[in-house]
This record gives C-alpha cells, sequence and structure tokens, in this order.
C-alpha cells in the first residue's frame, strides 16, 4: 500500500503533450500519477475518456482527477455526469484553488487550446495545494450532492 495521493489523468487526443508534462511535474511532486489516457493523436472521444478517469475518483481508486481536451469544457461535462464527481474547468490559478477550498471538486478540468503549458502547471499547483475549507461550503457541497 503507498501513502501517494492517486491521480487519474485522462485526455482526448488533442491534450497529449500537456497531459504528459502534468504527469511529470505532479510525479515530481511525490503524487501517483494513473495515467489512461489516449496514446497517439488519432481522433477520439473526449467524453469517454472524462467518464472513465471519473470513474477512477468516484470508485475511490484514484482521490483526484485531471482531465484535458481542447476547451477543458466538454470532458468536465461527461466527468460530471459520474455520481458523486465534482470538476470545474480553469484556466487560472484563483479559480483552481477556490473549486477546492469552496466546492471540494475531486476533479480539474483543463483546455489544452486555451492556456499553454507554464500556466497550466501553476493551475495544478494551485488546485492540488489547497484543501476543502468545509463550514458553510460543506453545506452547499451536500445540497450539490442532493
Amino acid at each position: 500500500m503507498t501513502d501517494k495521493i492517486r491521480v487519474v489523468l485522462s485526455s482526448d487526443h488533442s491534450a497529449l503533450d500537456l497531459r504528459a508534462a502534468i504527469k511529470a511535474h505532479i510525479t515530481e511532486r511525490g503524487y501517483e500519477a494513473v495515467d489512461i489516457g489516449p496514446t497517439t493523436t488519432e481522433s477520439t472521444h473526449y467524453p469517454y475518456h472524462g467518464q472513465a478517469a471519473a470513474e477512477r475518483v468516484a470508485s475511490g481508486d484514484c482521490q483526484i482527477g485531471i482531465i484535458i481536451c481542447g476547451t477543458g469544457q466538454g470532458i468536465m461535462m461527461a466527468a460530471n455526469k459520474v455520481k458523486g464527481i465534482r470538476c470545474g474547468v480553469c484556466h487560472d490559478t484563483f479559480s483552481a484553488r477556490m473549486i477546492r477550498q469552496h466546492n471540494d471538486a475531486n476533479m480539474l478540468s483543463l483546455g489544452t487550446r486555451v492556456i499553454g503549458e507554464g500556466l497550466a502547471l501553476d493551475i495544478v499547483d494551485a488546485y492540488l495545494s489547497a484543501e476543502f475549507e468545509g463550514g458553510r461550503h460543506a453545506t452547499r457541497v451536500d445540497m450539490i450532492e442532493a
């Protein structure tokens, strides 16, 4: 058994390079990366990849998920269809912190055609370093789950 936080990573075909960069980045920081995304640039369907990653988080196999498509929107919508998933698209560090602190988001979605690698890694760091604040936010998260 490992003490490392398991982070599932997936994307569609548009984000192979960014997903690889994020995988290397989080591994360097002590996370266990579970990469289930495609390995070629052959066109693939983001809903499949969003759902597959979300199921890993919902089952408890991974504690956190990071998913990527062109805008981050479509793959996020697919992930949020899985019961127990709270995923948000973030293209700035403030939003990444807030979805963890206030929404207890267990998945982060990024748009590879919207942000560059440097900003994406900063967003990932902001997301991973933030913690859920609970309190009044827990009541709201409970409302979302209901």
